[in-house]
């Protein structure tokens, strides 16, 4: 592959049944462009992750995917962030591996953002549609509260992809390891002058394993509490003048 223009980050943890998914998709999108690597973080997999990650990856029609391991989870911003820092293209984004959303969005916000008259100014992220009433509530509520909590208009904070060029890494310096990294990184956007520019994107139901954020109500609860955490550490932070 030549020098990439476009790097695409997945973090997959406990994803063997999504892992040839994934690759079969990217296959398909893919096809024809020597523009764009993914990278697939194994974020700490107790599963057989790692064995079907190396069976597909040894594929020579899967030469555009390259792995990168994580021995231990550290959490979903550890593991992005992991990728992130081994990425090689002009462009960086990420998105998941449970193909809730389908990686052609990436490739459609990449030609989306390629075509800004400055680019270096624009943070591309999705907007889900065809939710469950409950989770647009939901998503709904924690907007509200984090542009309340940081004075920052932040909406639909988890939708993937997240995309960026590479020289807004400089915002990223000190990331938070768990789910508050989508956060962090539109909170770092707004707070330094840079445009937000949607992505529609259709939020499917997943196919094989379970959600490792807020898909259960379990998971929702748990979810509120960290990112609570998180922003009144970001508002003491902003007050003490460390950002």
């Amino acid at each position: 592959m030549t020098t990439p223009k476009l790097s695409i980050v997945l973090p997959s943890y406990n994803e063997a049944g999504n892992v040839p998914l994934i690759f079969a998709r990217f296959r398909e999108v893919l096809a024809g462009r020597d523009d764009v690597e993914v990278i697939i973080v194994d974020n700490g997999s107790t599963d057989n992750t790692a064995e079907i990650l190396a069976a597909e990856l040894s594929r020579p029609e899967h030469a555009f995917a390259r792995c990168v391991t994580v021995e231990m989870n550290q959490g979903y911003g550890f593991g992005i962030m992991s990728g992130v820092r081994a990425a090689g293209g002009e462009y960086i984004a990420w998105t998941h591996a449970d193909m809730q959303t389908d990686p052609k969005d990436v490739l459609d916000g990449y030609e989306r953002l390629a075509k800004e008259a400055d680019s270096t100014q624009v943070i591309l992220k999705g907007r889900r549609q065809n939710r469950a009433i409950l989770d647009e509530f939901f998503t709904w509520g924690m907007a509200v509260i984090s542009s309340m909590a940081l004075g920052a208009r932040l909406e639909d904070v988890n939708a993937q992809p997240k995309m960026f060029r590479r020289s807004f890494l400089e915002h990223l310096e000190t990331p938070p390891d768990d789910f508050s990294l989508d956060l962090f990184l539109l909170f770092q956007a707004q707070r330094n002058g840079f445009r937000i520019l949607e992505q529609p994107v259709i939020f499917s139901d997943r196919m094989h394993g379970e959600a490792k954020g807020g898909g259960t109500m379990k998971g929702k609860v748990k979810l509120i509490r960290r990112t609570w955490g998180y922003i009144m550490q970001l508002r003491r932070e902003i007050r003490g003048g460390v950002r």
